[in-house]
């Protein structure tokens, strides 16, 4: 994706089944746990480099000791800094006294880390300041252990504000106005009503409470905590949780929208956001890997019993399309096929955009997220190709000469690496008055691929969002090159519509498709739609999230996906630019051919699939006709 666009976040949960001792015997180490935890989480890096922390828990230590452990930070390569303040302390025990790191029961009653449970988190931050008071794992701590929680998540609510309310309404004075604390107090609160639960039942078995402490730790039933606690919830969302008596859980939203994996063997379980992450890490195959089910938990109690319970829905899977197209590592087996998929599914939009003319046609990718889209583009052309070569052959072959067969079956798709980013705009650049001549240079291009204007020249992009870089430098670059004509693909189709479930695209004016949109109605005397629109979106604007409707799309229904194509093709060319320009962008059945399991397609369709997306866009549309620059959640 040329433009960048930040996104989701990424969990990785290890609990161990066996005692330290057993790993120290096994693979040298009683630190395995934390290990793994380390390549998990560098395994998925890519999904949010804001920060990132991890939380350890230590079953059955006497009272006195610490049984949690956190460390968290926001500075760049966050999982190394905290790694290594982590071994750290370990370095300086291993100088001293080199015969406790190998004394696993030692470690876990004086080194911090030391336990069954770990928790990590990467974030990128959709909502509020970047400061590590917002990086997860969040801590709710109480000194009864059962009442202890610890929260990390891949999630967006849309309703916070609804919320928030509620709490207030429950009587607490909540310390931040922002989705994690809302999940952690929400939670927190039907935790400590079912652990008093648990507890006014154990009391009339005249028990005491140090007992009732041991029945309640065996006996809380998470799913009802889950259950209570997700009823109001609207929103894309993976949640982890870890209690401190040792309980561990993560739910899964009730549509799909947001991935989570699990794997368990008597060794260990882990849950990440990834499934290429737990296949490199532990070296086992995808088919023992499993998908959270929508609107479940998989639930590990202390005493190592794991069960899947259905907290909510399921509902209509609307898993999120993005992580197929763009967001998710591409090295998962079934992503990498969908974006060759996606990209052979545009060859007859770029035979024609090029005229036919494949022969004088030169094929490549930007930026390197694409390039398996280009795998499959190139493929589609290909076989186009020989099936136009072999209707010439059929046509003349008594005809055709030794010369001209071997020109025939020689011909292939001319593939060249034309562009590569070149630099990384630092913060005080990017922010300077003159950013976009020096987004110009981002980019570089390869000289000499191109025979000026005699071959056109097609680019393949994951998505065209903003379509800012594509103006101020990679279209500019490329016509350096002269070509008879530049073909910008887009492996997604048009983004027309805000995102609310975690993906960083909160405002409608930052779409190129939306102000495309917007000129085509004032160009054809249609502005009146315009303003009908906004009158309607504003006359819903109190209602409550469940009876809004998604006026917007109205904005969309006069003109064709052709129409706006070609009007952003408009607004990108700039008037140096010597080149014919066409952009393609794919059409979202063939989205859904190539992803059929991943049918969440709101940011393109406009179909959200919870009410709380109806109310982001209706708030967005009403944001930008009023001229307000501001989120929409």
């Amino acid at each position: 994706m040329t433009d960048e666009i930040k996104h989701e976040c990424g969990i990785a949960l290890v609990r161990l089944r066996k005692p330290l001792e057993y790993y120290q015997l096994k693979y040298g180490t009683w630190k395995y746990g934390l290990q793994k935890l380390y390549l998990l989480m560098e395994k998925q890096h890519n999904r949010g480099q804001d920060g990132a922390g991890i939380v350890s828990v230590k079953l059955d230590l006497k009272p006195g000791k610490p049984y949690f452990d956190r460390q968290r930070s926001i500075k760049p390569s966050a999982i190394n800094d905290i790694f290594r303040k982590i071994y750290k302390n370990y370095d300086k025990v291993q100088e001293r006294t080199p015969e406790r790191m190998d004394d696993p029961q030692w470690c876990k009653n004086n080194l911090p880390f030391a336990g069954e449970i770990l928790l990590g988190h990467l974030r990128y931050g959709t909502y509020g300041q970047n400061d590590l008071e917002r990086v997860h794992p969040v801590m709710r701590q109480n000194n009864w252990k059962t009442r202890n929680l610890v929260l990390a998540g891949n999630f967006n609510l849309t309703n916070v504000e609804e919320m928030f309310t509620i709490l207030i309404e429950l009587g607490q004075h909540p310390r931040d106005f922002s989705d994690t604390v809302t999940i952690l107090e929400n939670l927190g609160h039907f935790l400590d009503r079912e652990v008093q639960r648990e507890f006014d039942n154990f009391k009339k078995q005249d028990l005491t409470n140090e007992e009732i402490s041991i029945r309640i730790a065996e006996n809380l039933k998470v799913e009802n905590v889950l259950r209570e606690g997700s009823k109001r919830w609207d929103g894309g969302y993976v949640i982890a949780g870890l209690l401190g008596h040792g309980d561990a859980f993560v739910m899964r939203d009730p549509w799909g929208i947001r991935p989570a994996y699990y794997f368990q063997d008597d060794e260990i379980f882990v849950v990440t956001s990834e499934r290429p992450a737990i296949q490199t890490v532990l070296n086992v195959n995808a088919d023992d890997i499993h998908e959270i089910p929508p609107g479940s938990a998989v639930i590990l109690k202390q005493n190592n019993e794991l069960k899947i319970e259905n907290i909510r829905g399921p509902f209509e899977r609307k898993a999120c399309s993005f992580e197929r197209i763009y967001f998710s590592r591409g090295s998962d087996a079934d992503i990498y096929t969908e974006r060759k998929k996606l990209g052979e599914l545009l060859t007859p939009q770029i035979i024609e955009a090029v005229e036919g003319d494949l022969d004088n046609s030169v094929f490549s990718f930007i930026p390197n997220t694409a390039e398996t889209a280009f795998y499959g583009m190139v493929r589609g052309i290909e076989r186009q190709m020989i099936r136009q070569n072999k209707e010439r052959i059929l046509k003349n072959k008594t005809r055709i000469t030794e010369e001209e067969l071997d020109r025939i079956l020689m011909s292939r798709p001319k593939v060249e690496k034309v562009a590569l980013k070149d630099i990384k705009l630092r913060t005080f650049i990017s922010q300077d008055k003159g950013r976009d001549d020096l987004v110009g240079h981002v980019y570089d291009i390869t000289y000499g691929t191109i025979r000026k204007g005699i071959e056109n020249l097609v680019i393949i992009d994951d998505s065209i969002v903003r379509g800012t870089t594509l103006k101020y430098s990679i279209i500019k670059i490329l016509d350096r090159l002269q070509p008879k004509r530049i073909v910008i693909v887009s492996s997604s189709p048009q983004i027309r519509y805000p995102d609310c479930y975690g993906i960083d695209m909160a405002k409608l004016g930052d779409f190129i498709a939306f102000k495309a949109a917007i000129e085509l109605l004032k160009g054809s005397g249609k502005e009146r739609i315009i303003n009908e629109v906004y009158n309607r979106s504003k006359a819903q604007e109190s209602l409550p999230k469940e009876q809004i409707v998604n006026f917007v799309k109205e904005i969309y229904q006069p003109f064709t996906a052709r129409e706006i194509s070609e009007k952003i093709a408009v607004m990108l060319k700039t008037p140096e630019i010597r080149s014919e320009l066409k952009i393609v962008y794919q059409t979202i059945e063939n989205l859904h051919l190539a992803c059929p399991n991943h049918l969440g397609d709101w940011y393109f369709t406009g179909d959200y699939p919870t009410p709380g997306g109806n109310k982001v866009v209706n708030r967005a549309f009403i944001n930008f006709v009023e001229g307000r620059n501001v989120r929409a959640y």
